[in-house]
């Protein structure tokens, strides 16, 4: 039987891209989710099925939410559960608002500093791109890079969301990863999913299998 030493928690905190909205591009209506959390539960059941330890993984994604509202619910939604790992993406909503990437910034650095505090594992990652919306892109451009130097610096765990998702040759999002410009498919989110089980989240969930064995 698995006792409470081994049981991992993973919390993924966020907007509507951790819920896994998506719309359709034609008639802008509502899909159901197909959040990346699901694709992270799917590769832990099949790489950690010896039952060393068990792994929760909570969503904890609401639409619309900033970074401001993100940190305000960041005890509730995040200390209060007690997770090992916590994955925290905002930023999308912010600067489609118009506010500075350097303000969005100091939000989610807030929540590394919190997550630390509170000894949870932060796991930062950057804000995808967008399609259709060329305005958009400099200011996540810009608060990526924010991310990208402070978790350099602070040795933090980061995903490269961007990345994953872009169209190299318009820096664009890949039309392949998107529902409406601004949220993705259903094959981006598993694709945001892959890359942030494989850079950060499997190494992290290795480390601990091996703890337990020594």
């Amino acid at each position: 039987m698995t006792n409470a030493r081994s049981r991992v928690r993973v919390v993924a905190l966020g907007d509507s891209l951790t819920v896994g909205f998506r719309s359709g591009v034609r008639f802008f209506c509502e899909q159901e989710p197909t959040p990346y959390t699901d694709t992270l539960t799917d590769r832990i059941r099949r790489d950690f099925a010896d039952g060393a330890f068990s792994v929760e993984v909570i969503n904890k994604g609401v639409n619309g939410d900033l970074t401001e509202q993100m940190l305000s619910r960041f005890d509730s939604d995040v200390l209060h559960l007690s997770p090992k790992i916590v994955i925290v993406l905002g930023g999308s909503n912010d600067l489609g608002w118009g506010l500075a990437p350097t303000e969005v910034f100091s939000n989610l650095l807030e929540m590394y500093t919190l997550s630390l505090r509170g000894a949870i594992t932060p796991i930062a990652c950057t804000v995808p791109s967008v399609l259709g919306f060329d305005a958009g892109i400099p200011p996540r451009l810009e608060l990526n890079e924010l991310i990208r130097r402070h978790c350099q610096r602070m040795q933090l765990k980061i995903v490269d969301l961007f990345s994953v998702t872009v169209d190299q040759d318009t820096r664009c999002l890949d039309p392949r990863y998107s529902s409406d410009g601004l949220h993705l498919s259903a094959e981006g989110y598993k694709k945001m999913g892959e890359a942030v089980y494989e850079e950060a989240l499997h190494p992290l969930l290795s480390e601990t299998a091996e703890q337990n064995l020594r």
